[in-house]
């Protein structure tokens, strides 16, 4: 149940994000968009970030999410990822299926989110040998939004209510 008052046959989550606090949730929404138009990141490697802090935050929405699909500017293919890269990701496949830059996107989103502090030289060196720093800050601002608005949704509990439309019949 959402934990702000929602008029009756409103969905939670297009209410929260388009009729309170607007000056604070359209800036919000637009940072969102910033990230899945702007990031330089190679689908994949944006996916994989994106699915962990999916995973972290318990978002049913984000968990549901695929980027190929949902976002049409992002890939002209909305199958350009797999679902078994998704089940790879944080899994013991994952060396097997996702590259260097990849599985470094997913561990920096998942130390990001759950050890910020611990982030350590020996993983700042193979983020460096890996990434530009231009691609580095491009990461961090990605996960920074999904960690943020996916916790948002989380805390407010209007993630369950908005689910994402599977694909029509092709």
């Amino acid at each position: 149940m959402p934990r702000v008052t929602v008029p009756a046959g409103q969905d939670p989550l297009v209410y929260v994000w388009t009729g309170l606090a607007a000056p604070l949730t359209t800036a919000a929404a637009g940072y969102s968009s910033a990230v899945y138009e702007h990031s330089t990141l190679s689908l994949r490697e944006f996916e994989a970030a994106r699915i962990t802090l999916a995973r972290i935050n318990g978002c049913t929405l984000c968990l549901d999410w695929r980027t190929a699909r949902d976002v049409p500017s992002r890939s002209a293919d909305p199958d350009a990822v797999p679902e078994s890269f998704y089940e790879a990701v944080g899994s013991p496949e994952e060396a097997a299926v996702l590259d260097e830059r990849e599985q470094l996107a997913a561990e920096f989103a998942r130390r990001y989110a759950t050890d910020h502090l611990g982030i350590d030289e020996e993983l700042w060196h193979r983020l460096h040998a890996a990434f530009s720093d231009d691609e580095l800050v491009d990461l961090a601002l990605c996960v920074g939004s999904w960690l943020a608005l996916g916790r948002f949704n989380q805390v407010f509990d209007i993630d369950g209510a908005c689910r994402v439309p599977a694909p029509a019949p092709g």
